[in-house]
């Protein structure tokens, strides 16, 4: 920018001293060419102020610290104060360390100069001064700031470039620290770990995220921001896929990361979907009386359709009626069946398979075929390699980029496969005290629904052989996942 010269309208640095004038400074979380700090950038204005002999008021020094000027979503408080402040006509000079501070969006500058047509506002720097009324210093201005727009959006590109790079690679996105990793989030921090592991724990034998995070609180322990946990920080562990070993990039799931995982996946997927159900029944409760609890929802299938069976009340009381209900054509179908004595049959199979089982370990065995989970950890052998390989600069980032795409989309393919689920929901309730375990105070129906999902599949409901006021129980045939 040239230096100070005398332009049409203005005053000269003479005339202005004594006016009231104004500082803004501003830095970004982008790299910007130059990130000159705040309180530097206020020092400078300060020295231009004093030589051109202006009076800046301490309630007119505007800062936006960490805030993009170029994002057009992204909102800056201080400059929306310093335009207001501008409008009552409190000052008519504004100093920044450089135009760029101040906007990187054309529609930015177009906002100052309407201002301006208004109050005859002056604008400094620290090698000039741009009257904004004068023709000859808008249109410099114009021009430096769509270089300045140009060159943010040039960065944004590489970012963005950048980051879908590390998405193909597995590699973590960045950002802030992750409980449970180190910075950068590639290494496990074993102490955070373990609280990551007893959250998912917790949770999954039917304890809310706000008690949770009350015990933690009361404990001392801090998020990784160092903070206090409450319900929305423990839910959005509950929902991190990073902890799981899953990697993401704009919302959508890329294939596994290359840093180890804290939580098995099947613990991530009961976790996902009892949070998923417990939203469900929170907007029942939200929008509708309190109703009676369907114990089985989600396994009653019925024989004929082949469609679940929703739990409602009947003229006869609580059942489980066809979904399909509902149509006026050949595929109407009205079978039910009262809710709770197959509620009552199905638990009382449940106790009894209970009563059967040891818990050892904490994964459920897998349905997943011999030959399928040989070629599984063929895949995962050979992405383990392919990371040495590219390493060592073995083969060229593009060969790793392809290769690892093939062997990804094979394992998330196989890895749909996998029924691996957490036996952690069964902690207590095995063995010889299944029954007391069952009928226990705290045991509630939300836990017990999660285990009658993990020991079958479905309760299909036939045609009755029989009919009257008792109940035809070989019309119920319970399907048992495999254990």
């Amino acid at each position: 920018m040239p230096r100070n010269k005398p332009t049409r309208g203005s005053s000269s640095t003479t005339t202005a001293a004594g006016e009231p004038a104004a500082v803004y400074c501003r830095i970004s979380q982008a790299d910007d060419d130059d990130q000159t700090g705040v309180d530097r950038q206020e020092r400078i204005c300060r020295e231009i102020a004093e030589r051109r002999g202006l009076v800046i008021d301490p309630a007119h020094v505007f800062v936006d610290n960490s805030r993009s000027a170029w994002s057009r979503k992204r909102k800056r408080p201080g400059w929306d104060e310093l335009l207001s402040e501008a409008r009552e006509r409190r000052f008519r000079h504004i100093i920044a360390y450089h135009p760029d501070r101040l906007m990187r969006q054309p529609r930015d500058l177009e906002e100052l100069l309407q201002v301006s047509d208004d109050h005859a506002i002056t604008l400094h720097g620290e090698a000039n001064r741009r009257d904004l009324s004068d023709p000859d210093d808008r249109f410099i201005l114009r021009i430096e700031v769509a270089h300045a727009c140009r060159s943010s959006d040039d960065t944004s590109r590489r970012l963005k470039s950048a980051m879908q790079d590390r998405a193909k690679e597995g590699k973590p996105q960045g950002g802030v620290r992750r409980f449970g990793y180190a910075p950068g989030g590639m290494t496990i921090v074993e102490e955070e770990a373990e609280i990551v592991r007893e959250v998912f724990d917790r949770f999954l034998k039917g304890e809310g995220p706000a008690p949770i995070a009350k015990d933690l609180a009361e404990r001392g322990i801090k998020t990784a921001g160092g903070k206090a946990w409450n319900a929305g920080t423990v839910r959005a562990l509950l929902d991190s896929r990073h902890v799981a070993g899953i990697r993401m990039h704009q919302g959508v799931e890329v294939g596994p990361g290359t840093w180890p995982a804290i939580i098995d996946a099947g613990i991530w997927e009961e976790a996902k979907a009892r949070r998923e159900y417990r939203s469900a029944i929170q907007q029942e409760v939200l929008s509708k009386p309190r109703q009676r609890y369907y114990l089985l929802r989600g396994l009653v299938m019925c024989g004929r359709c082949g469609t679940m069976m929703s739990g409602m009340v009947k003229g006869s009381g609580p059942a489980y009626v066809c979904n399909r209900r509902g149509r006026n054509d050949e595929k109407k179908c009205v079978r039910s069946i009262r809710a709770e004595s197959l509620e009552e049959f199905v638990a009382d199979a449940a106790v009894a398979l209970l009563g059967k089982l040891q818990v050892d370990g904490k994964l459920a065995s897998s349905n997943l075929a011999e030959g399928t989970a040989k070629e599984l950890e063929g895949d995962q052998q050979q992405l383990a390699e392919l990371n040495q390989m590219w390493t060592a600069k073995e083969i060229s980032t593009a060969e790793y980029r392809k290769m690892r795409k093939e062997i990804t989309d094979r394992i998330s393919k196989s890895q749909r496969k996998v029924v691996v689920r957490p036996l952690v929901l069964l902690d207590g309730l095995t063995g010889e005290g299944a029954r007391a375990a069952w009928e226990a105070a705290e045991m509630t129906e939300e836990r017990r629904n999660a285990v009658l999902r993990f020991l079958f599949s479905g309760v299909v409901i036939d045609e009755p052989k029989k009919y009257g006021r008792y109940m035809d129980w070989d019309r119920i045939a319970i399907e048992q996942n495999p254990l």
